[in-house]
């Protein structure tokens, strides 16, 4: 059995899990301190309707924890993330006490109390003889093994450990672990649980300090050894490269000094290499900068600090890719999710090159002996796809783009990886055929990264190239005789509807959105969004004109009015179900996009044209409406799409397009000259 399969023996999507319960009604969290509330807070806003208890046995952080999420809620109110009737079914029903007995009817308790062993496990044989006996435990601890914790208790198929990040309201992932003693069936719902709610779980094995603890500790504790090269300021300003926030920034705000002493002492179970830097103990707060502060740092403690700092992180990842800990697609996702990487640790090794990590490597060993190293060819460790995730249901493959954190924006490399996918099993006998969805309930794609658009602007020739170039997949899928569907979770925008109206049908939840959001940035759709809603739908023209030219939203229920959905569903797990079985009807029957010229009528535009309160770049329009025009009278669909990237070319000439694109890079308003 393969890494990835023994850690996600069911499915790498956890909405695919059937659940074998149903959601739970009460909860309890053990622990009312740093990330107890946090975590509360999360689970009153997925799921206002619960009875929440926190449990602590001092009043103290009970008090603070009320006040905390108080707090929470009043903010989400005033940045209008909430309205106040959510706000008032989130604080109701959270009961803070020091009464164990409360939580007799929790469905879920999770402890998370100090990381003390004997501590745990008193509180875990206290929760155990209160709640009943289908109650699932676990402990959020981020670096003790679940059999350290559980194998005294009476029923350790229930248990394992839900490792959060702070903070865990808004941090995506949760490590779940995977240990000999726990049943598969919690872990698969717990997985499907935290996807179903808005998070990202990843499986970890039962290792010390799991898959990222790992990573984040002994980043930390290499800054620290380092201290004698270079100081806390230039250390932080020289990794911030990597990462958003340096080590000793971090550790400030998680107040970590304690934490790394811990965990590495932990880790020296593996080897004396792990022993925490003597300085951890001795220093309550680093002077640091903020994020971002300029500094001119010296060339040789330049290379001394990036050459150890990626040593660290590049043996880290060996060793969690070589033991099975983890899987790579999850340590990369997970490092930039979680610890805040800019990319992840194993596309750093990418971009580096094969020998630079050798030289590194090799560096680190003189300088740090005891680390693990590369056991396999280093090509072996970047054999994976990075952004989707690929599982079969009776014969049909389904890919998952996973890029929450970007509600699954299409980028070049997924665009790639789809394409890979497609292209490996076109000709296999046993695939029925493809769905493609996003990850999580929000999102099937919120639209396309700007990625090279910004360098082709003024250059018509180059920007039709890089249209051409970005359709790739489409034209692959437009001459597929396998069926390939849509399955649309939640808001299809831009670039992610562009792949999403080539495949043969679309599924959608009832939460379904669909817009062409382009022209509030000066641009079109330019890989064939203002040619082929033409030639599919012909019925919905008005809308189309009104989806392309003025940005207008359409649900899913406008969706299928026009033709373009076929099927609405109430939720993921059924969409799935619906999207698999279009494949098998659609198996035969596909029916291709119009090859000939095609009727529309007029299209009017207000004197005013607005995208809710912004106004729109007459200029861009009219370029818009007269792409549309040429391609419906295009003889055929290649001559159409020809149009397409052409009129993509020409708005990126435009200084409604340098307007747009330029107040999208500085996160502001733009404002077009009509």
């Amino acid at each position: 059995m393969d890494q990835e399969t023994k850690l996600y023996p069911s499915s790498f999507n956890p909405l695919f899990t059937k659940p074998s319960r149903p959601l739970p009604e009460e909860i309890a969290i053990i622990g009312a301190g740093t990330i107890g509330p946090d975590i509360g807070y999360y689970l009153k806003s997925a799921m206002p309707g619960i009875k929440l208890y926190l449990v602590d046995v001092v009043e103290e952080p009970l008090s603070k924890a009320e006040k905390r999420i108080s707090t929470y809620v009043q903010k989400a109110v005033d940045r209008r993330k909430m309205k106040e009737d959510q706000a008032q079914a989130v604080l109701s029903n959270i009961f803070y006490t020091m009464d164990y007995n409360q939580i007799k009817n929790c469905d879920l308790v999770i402890e998370a109390a100090t990381e003390n062993i004997p501590l745990k496990q008193k509180i875990f044989d206290s929760i155990e003889n209160i709640v009943h006996e289908d109650t699932i435990i676990t402990s959020n601890t981020s670096s003790i093994p679940a059999d350290r914790l559980f194998t005294k208790m009476k029923k350790p198929e229930r248990t394992t450990i839900t490792h959060f990040f702070a903070p865990a309201w808004r941090s995506l992932p949760v490590e779940v672990i995977t240990w000999e003693g726990g049943s598969q069936e919690v872990i698969d719902y717990l997985s499907w649980f935290f996807a179903y709610t808005g998070k990202a779980p990843i499986i970890t094995d039962n290792a010390i300090c799991f898959m990222l603890d790992r990573i984040f500790d002994n980043w930390c504790n290499e800054a620290a050894y380092l201290l004698d090269h270079a100081s806390v300021s230039q250390i932080d300003k020289l990794v911030e490269e990597f990462v958003f926030a340096g080590p000793f920034f971090v550790l400030n705000m998680a107040n970590g000094n304690p934490i790394i002493i811990e965990t590495n002492t932990l880790q020296m179970e593996e080897g004396a290499h792990y022993r925490p830097a003597p300085i951890l103990g001795s220093v309550e707060k680093w002077l640091t900068n903020r994020p971002g502060t300029k500094m001119e740092v010296p060339e040789d403690i330049k290379n001394t600090i990036r050459d150890r700092m990626l040593g660290i992180l590049f043996s880290q990842s060996f060793d969690i890719i070589d033991r099975g800990i983890g899987t790579k697609a999850d340590l990369n996702f997970g490092c930039q999710i979680a610890l805040g990487f800019r990319k992840g640790p194993l596309d750093v090794m990418r971009d580096c090159g094969e020998a630079e990590v050798e030289r590194i490597m090799q560096k680190f060993q003189g300088e740090r002996p005891g680390f693990p190293q590369a056991k396999k060819p280093l090509s072996t460790y970047q054999d994976f796809k990075r952004y989707i995730l690929v599982d079969e249901i009776d014969g049909v493959k389904i890919i998952t783009i996973r890029r929450p954190q970007a509600m699954n924006a299409i980028s070049d490399e997924i665009n790639n990886e789809i394409l890979t996918v497609l292209k490996e099993n076109i000709d296999n006998p046993s695939v029925k055929g493809f769905v493609i969805t996003g990850y999580g309930n929000n999102a099937f794609s919120a639209g396309a990264d700007i990625g090279k658009f910004p360098a082709t602007l003024g250059n018509k020739n180059a920007a039709a190239q890089y249209a051409r170039d970005c359709a790739e997949v489409q034209l692959f899928m437009d001459q597929m005789d396998k069926p390939i569907v849509a399955a649309i979770n939640g808001m299809a925008l831009g670039g992610g509807l562009e792949v999403a109206i080539r495949c043969h049908s679309m599924i959608a939840t009832k939460n379904a959105i669909f817009q062409f959001p382009e022209i509030t940035l000066g641009i079109q759709p330019g890989i064939g969004g203002c040619i082929v809603p033409y030639r599919k739908w012909p019925q919905g023209a008005d809308i189309f004109h009104e989806m392309i030219c003025l940005a207008r939203r359409i649900t899913a229920k406008e969706a299928v009015d026009i033709g373009m959905v076929s099927k609405i569903t109430d939720d993921y797990s059924e969409m799935i179900r619906e999207a698999v079985e279009e494949v098998k009807n659609l198996e035969g029957k596909i029916k291709r996009i119009p090859d000939r010229s095609v009727d529309i009528p007029e299209i009017t535009i207000p004197d005013q044209p607005m995208a809710g309160k912004l106004a729109l770049s007459k200029e861009a329009i009219s370029i818009i409406v007269k792409t549309i025009k040429a391609g419906a009278a295009a003889d055929t669909f290649a001559d159409a799409l020809e149009i397409g990237y052409q009129g993509s070319a020409e708005i990126a000439c435009t200084d409604a397009a340098k307007e747009g694109i330029s107040a999208f890079l500085e996160k502001r308003k733009p404002e077009f000259k009509t």
